[in-house]
């Protein structure tokens, strides 16, 4: 017993140090490529000092720009399409008993399990089989990279806003009809309130498959397409440019500025739920 309190201090130190090498493999990458973008040199392997002129050259390369706004425009196109379809996905299997309720609940839940490479495959021999138009203006050259992204980003949000619903309270929603509301009004003013965080959290995991998807995205776009991604991998094929890491920190910052947000805005409705 005398050797408890020593055991147990060093039980606790290990599992610090081991937490705090964790978050060092996972954060450190993202701190060296955020500190590297204003690293003056071409080489990005030694420190020679403060510049942001690769940010201005970043901001001045017309095709790295041109994928930075397809990859944001896709993002959120593919986000907002994903949370509705995989919202009311979610409340009808919440809700409703019907025949092949098992087998629809397994099917959407497929895209999750499928190697991403199998999926790539199939949904670029389902656009060719489909015959869908080549050289279409902005932003329609985009749909086949939106409607792939959906594809598979709509079960996260689904299963996110179920396990949100299991929680709910049905009593809440019989005294709003019995209040004199209709299946409309019941639906916005309680339903979607206690949604709410599911929706949100469903919408940032969606968004965050759609700016970090590569391989998809790879067979899905069109020869005049390019998102991010794939422009950054063409870049780095041959080296990585300081230019890229500056990218890289805008498109991490604008992330992290969107997460801020979305859960300073669900934080203040709070209050108003209760």
């Amino acid at each position: 017993m005398a050797d408890a309190g020593p055991l147990e201090y060093a039980r606790r130190w290990w599992l610090r140090a081991w937490l705090l090498a964790v978050f060092l493999f996972l954060y450190a990458p993202i701190v060296i490529l955020v500190v590297f973008s204003f690293n003056d040199s071409r080489r990005n392997i030694v420190w020679r000092g403060f510049t942001t002129e690769y940010y201005a050259k970043a901001w001045s390369n017309a095709s790295l720009m041109e994928a930075f706004t397809n990859t944001m425009t896709i993002a959120l196109l593919s986000t907002a399409l994903s949370t509705l379809v995989g919202a009311l996905l979610a409340l009808a299997l919440w809700r409703f008993r019907f025949p092949g309720k098992a087998a629809l609940e397994a099917a959407a839940a497929l895209p999750i399990v499928i190697p991403e490479i199998c999926l790539g495959v199939a949904l670029l021999v389902f656009f060719n089989r489909l015959g869908w138009p080549q050289g279409l203006p902005w932003p329609f050259n985009l749909a086949p990279i939106v409607l792939s992204h959906v594809a598979f980003s709509f079960p996260f949000v689904m299963i996110v806003v179920r396990a949100r619903l299991e929680g709910f309270d049905r009593s809440l929603e019989e005294a709003s009809k019995d209040l004199g509301a209709s299946e409309w009004q019941t639906f916005r003013n309680v339903m979607v309130p206690y949604m709410g965080p599911g929706l949100v959290a469903g919408a940032l995991l969606a968004m965050t498959l759609s700016l970090d998807d590569f391989v998809i995205t790879f067979f899905t776009s069109g020869p005049d397409t390019i998102t991010f991604p794939i422009k950054i991998y063409s870049m780095v094929r041959f080296g990585a440019p300081p230019e890229v890491n500056a990218a890289s920190t805008v498109l991490i910052a604008t992330t992290v500025m969107l997460t801020v947000l979305a859960m300073r805005l669900q934080t203040s409705r709070g209050p108003e739920r209760a």
